[in-house]
């Protein structure tokens, strides 16, 4: 089977990814498919069109050349109100969607008629999140490096350095949820040498945590009360917590905010989700932070984005299987065949068929494998 594949270029604030690899696209024209990849499209990170070309893709002039030839389009982001008009009923899409926040976006797939497939919902045989690890990896470990920048004083922090110096205490760094996003975060940060804890409500978890770092990583039972003591106590909080598919969970409240240092810092890496502080809102590389009853938040939901190149390989590694096997035998047989790429399918025809998706919209469910028609 010969499958157009289509990559625009993103148009999300500060988002330098893309889709497909110059190496993704050569594995995908050695499969016989077709490739279309928006000129530029990834030229900010070091993938110029002459480089596309070169592993086997045609260059388009615009994105609309792009959503009207293709009929697999591979992003990165969410796509944006102006691309999910360009949508159709036999295309399918298959990017980042974090829809349970983004009724609007939902909306707009929905009346499009396509298949949408979400990375963040394709699980494995483990029940992990495959196509999310990579950039949660990434997200984690950069959460302590914007956190760190904004707890300088010229940055309206508290002018804490996260490792201290001979004869100063590092400052204390509480990391909650214990997943892939709070494993990376407090592996940087304790190689910071800050004081580092995290919190999370699985002891299993928080025991293989221990046995990971040893001493160096207190860990914490996140009841209501543990978290009231942690947060006002801390200099950085880390926000890493993920429910698939669902909105954040709100784990710390405003009234929070009055018993922290001034100057401390939220970074809320579940913003794509809707975020888990009660104070946050999505922000953006060029304004990343804003303040709250004197509180720093930074709450970018592209934080990958910030190393574009670096998270485009990592996601690469992570998705070419997947979409070799959508374009390969099509997005019905491919779904059919393996239950771990059907979790990924939120909307197909006017329907939402992903469960939390369909519960935080107030929206009908539809069985993905209804919609697939087997």
């Amino acid at each position: 089977m010969v499958t157009r594949i289509g990559v625009p270029k993103e148009i999300k604030n500060h988002e330098y990814r893309v889709g497909l690899t110059p190496a993704s696209v050569r594995e995908l024209a050695a499969d016989g498919h077709a490739l279309l990849v928006q000129s530029g499209a990834g030229a900010e990170i070091g993938f110029s069109d002459e480089t596309y070309r070169a592993a086997g893709a045609e260059i388009a002039g615009s994105a609309e050349e792009v959503f009207a030839k293709a009929e697999l389009i591979v992003k990165v982001k969410e796509p944006q109100p102006a691309e999910c008009r360009r949508l159709r009923p036999d295309q399918v899409l298959f990017t980042y969607l974090h829809l349970a926040p983004d009724p609007e976006q939902a909306r707009l797939l929905m009346e499009s008629g396509c298949t949408a497939i979400a990375y963040e919902t394709v699980t494995d045989r483990a029940g992990r999140l495959p196509l999310l690890a990579p950039m949660s990896e990434i997200a984690g470990r950069m959460a302590i490096q914007v956190g760190a920048v904004a707890l300088q004083k010229s940055n309206g922090g508290s002018g804490i350095l996260l490792g201290g110096v001979p004869g100063v205490l590092p400052g204390k760094v509480l990391v909650i949820g214990g997943g892939v996003v709070g494993t990376n975060a407090a592996r940087m940060a304790m190689g910071l040498g800050a004081d580092v804890t995290i919190a999370d409500r699985s002891m299993p978890r928080l025991a293989q945590l221990d046995d990971l770092f040893g001493p160096r990583l207190k860990t914490v039972y996140a009841s209501a009360d543990a978290l009231d003591r942690l947060v006002a106590d801390a200099d950085l909080v880390v926000g890493a917590v993920l429910v698939p598919g669902a909105a954040a969970p709100k784990l710390v409240r405003r009234d929070q905010l009055a018993g922290m240092r001034r100057g401390s810092v939220l970074v809320d890496v579940a913003i794509d989700q809707g975020g888990c502080f009660e104070t946050s809102h999505a922000t953006t590389h060029s304004d990343p932070t804003y303040v709250v009853d004197g509180v720093v938040h930074y709450c970018v939901a592209n934080m990958p984005g910030a190393v574009a190149r670096t998270s485009t390989e990592a996601l690469n590694h992570a998705t070419l299987p997947f979409v070799q096997a959508l374009a390969g035998k099509g997005w019905k047989r491919a779904l059919a065949e393996d239950p771990h790429l059907l979790a990924g399918l939120n909307v197909q025809a006017g329907r939402l068929t992903y469960r939390a998706v369909a519960e935080a919209l107030g929206q009908p469910f539809t069985d993905p494998r209804d919609a697939i028609g087997g």
